[in-house]
């Protein structure tokens, strides 16, 4: 049955699953200059390991669900914990470049079958009235590998080498491996439903607004986290000693919107609270190209205070369109959030692609003008989309609050 407390662990589990696939998919990041000298590449071919797992979990995701969409939840998650650690250590040990891409397609393949069932499970198991909140914990999981499980991840390569980031992250799946054991608990899988009605039910207008909306969403607050250190360089002409408190801000910032969008969900309805982290990130954006408007004068204070309410709103919209999009894809739950989360990689591809194009042009400061067009579109589409397409509380019946 539903239950919203964390007395049985449930939660805690699905939360330091995520916490473990982010830090695996974000880890590398810092480790690239490492990487490229030990194994003789260039810095720009260690960075293809970044983009070969993005673009793979991204084209995986929605069949890897459809595929496993009847096995059951307990299970499918055990596994692929004890796969993802082995794919780790097997990483930790990769003696060519080669070994090394090959690894991490297989890491996005399973973390593609897991993120999406982690915030599946955390919908069902808790009670309706707290779905959201579950759901914005599962995210926060992911947020946090972003600003604890990545430094500490570039700490250990520093001091010891890449290779001990990677044994590092399968030490820590074992551990969420046992404690997942002990406490989820036993959870069917989808009913039988024939892979083509799930893609049918995928397929929904609903549904691939809800998908476009994450890309757009993705686009426009990826642009400026990946593009963060030449702002803060042009808005202010602080050099690298600001970056690191900036990107902590940020992530920190993150975290918290993630579950307090989460908790806002259960309480306004997840269309009202989606609208809302939107309209923040076109706010936020146009606030820090004001800051442009400076000539590289701008505080380094006022900067952090922008991007640290940016942050709230951009990580923070992936617990009301996860609980939308559960509820608009019925018992297609559980593929409609790998799409998503597939759409969410698409995103951040374009967003690096499309702001690395703004920077080349128009220097840091052009990438939150950018992302304010973005944004604004991203708000429009999405308005079109609650209001042709509301959710509904799947105990009453009744259209949430916030629904037009």
């Amino acid at each position: 049955m539903p239950t919203h407390t964390l007395r049985s662990g449930w939660l805690v589990c699905l939360v330091l699953i995520a916490f473990a696939v982010g830090t695996d998919d974000l880890v590398i990041a810092g480790l690239l200059p490492v990487i490229a000298h030990d194994l003789n590449v260039s810095v720009a071919a260690a960075g293809q390991l970044v983009t070969v797992f993005s673009l793979t979990y991204a084209v995986a995701a929605p069949p890897l669900a459809v595929a496993t969409a009847r096995a059951p939840r307990r299970t499918l998650l055990l596994g692929g914990l004890a796969l993802f650690a082995l794919a780790n250590l097997i990483t930790a040990l990769a003696p060519t470049y080669t070994v090394l891409m090959a690894m991490r397609v297989v890491a996005a393949l399973i973390a593609a079958v897991l993120t999406p069932a982690a915030f599946a499970m955390a919908a069902r198991l808790a009670s309706p009235d707290r779905t959201g909140r579950a759901v914005g914990a599962v995210a926060a999981g992911l947020t946090i590998a972003l600003f604890l499980g990545v430094p500490i991840g570039a700490l250990l390569g520093s001091a010891f080498g890449w290779r001990s980031a990677f044994v590092a992250v399968a030490l820590l799946t074992c551990a969420v491996l046992v404690a997942s054991a002990l406490r989820l608990p036993q959870l069917s899988g989808a009913p039988e439903v024939g892979v083509r009605q799930q893609l049918r039910q995928l397929g929904r207008p609903a549904v691939l607004m809800c998908v476009t909306g994450t890309v757009a969403g993705a686009t426009c607050g990826f642009m400026t986290y990946t593009y963060i250190a030449p702002i803060a360089g042009d808005l202010t002409g602080a050099g690298g000693p600001a970056l690191a408190p900036l990107i902590a801000v940020v992530g920190v910032a993150g975290a918290v919107g993630t579950l307090l969008c989460g908790r806002a969900t259960d309480r306004w309805g997840a269309d009202r609270v989606l609208l809302a982290t939107f309209a923040g990130m076109v706010a936020t954006s146009l606030a820090t190209a004001a800051l442009g408007s400076l000539g590289g004068a701008a505080s380094v204070w006022a900067l952090g205070g922008v991007l640290a309410l940016w942050g709230f709103a951009a990580w923070g919209f992936a617990a009301p369109m996860s609980t939308r999009l559960l509820r608009l894809a019925g018992d297609a739950g559980t593929e409609a959030l790998a799409l998503n989360t597939g759409g969410l990689y698409v995103g951040t591809a374009v967003a690096g692609a499309a702001g690395g194009a703004v920077v080349a042009g128009y220097g840091g400061a052009g990438v939150p003008v950018a992302a304010t067009l973005v944004g604004l579109a991203a708000l429009a589409f999405m308005a079109l989309s609650v209001r042709w397409f509301p959710a509904v509380a799947p105990e009453t019946g009744r259209v949430q609050a916030g629904a037009a």
